[in-house]
């Protein structure tokens, strides 16, 4: 419908155009007594713009002008933004680069700590060791004794019977008082 409507605004005038002819051009001289009446109509032109602006001049300004100070406005509220991200950014570095001295410091924290875990853990064992040895020790002493008693015992029970001891009832008290002495 549009085109239609174009075409013909286009076609209308050059068919009235050139449908005049000589003739016209004729009486316009003898109405005017000019050939052309090209100063007429730059001073309707003249009139024209002269209208138009006086008419549209005002809007148009008001408009560029609201314009203006609309991309004015999210100019300066994307600067906002802009500053916001930044300063969020350096806080995120700031906070990133704290995170990470901390971190450091926990690896620094746990390395000792296992150090001295280990060194505990070393000292217990090797007082624990030390502990058995003893242990070991004593056993064997007491085992050796154990032995050597029921050694004694065997010989002694074997090779001597009460026959074979003379003891009289005093020396008896004897032993016995020192036994609980």
């Amino acid at each position: 419908m549009k085109k239609l409507i174009l075409l013909s605004l286009l076609v209308v005038p050059a068919i009235l155009l050139a449908s005049g002819g000589d003739s016209e051009s004729s009486r316009y001289f003898e109405q005017t007594g000019r050939e052309t009446d090209f100063l007429p109509r730059v001073v309707n032109f003249i009139i024209f713009v002269s209208l138009l602006y006086y008419l549209i001049a005002n809007p148009i300004k008001s408009f560029f002008k609201g314009r203006r100070e609309g991309i004015a406005t999210k100019l300066k509220e994307i600067e906002a933004k802009l500053q916001a991200a930044k300063d969020e950014k350096r806080d995120a570095q700031a906070r990133l680069d704290e995170s990470s001295k901390k971190a450091e410091q926990i690896i620094v924290d746990s390395k000792n700590e296992a150090l001295f875990l280990a060194q505990k853990i070393s000292e217990a064992n090797e007082n624990e060791l030390a502990l058995m040895e003893k242990n070991l020790a004593e056993k064997m002493s007491l085992e050796e004794r154990k032995s050597a008693r029921k050694t004694i015992n065997e010989v002694l029970s074997e090779n001597i019977t009460n026959d074979d001891i003379m003891i009289d009832e005093s020396k008896v008290v004897d032993i016995i008082s020192k036994k609980v002495a």
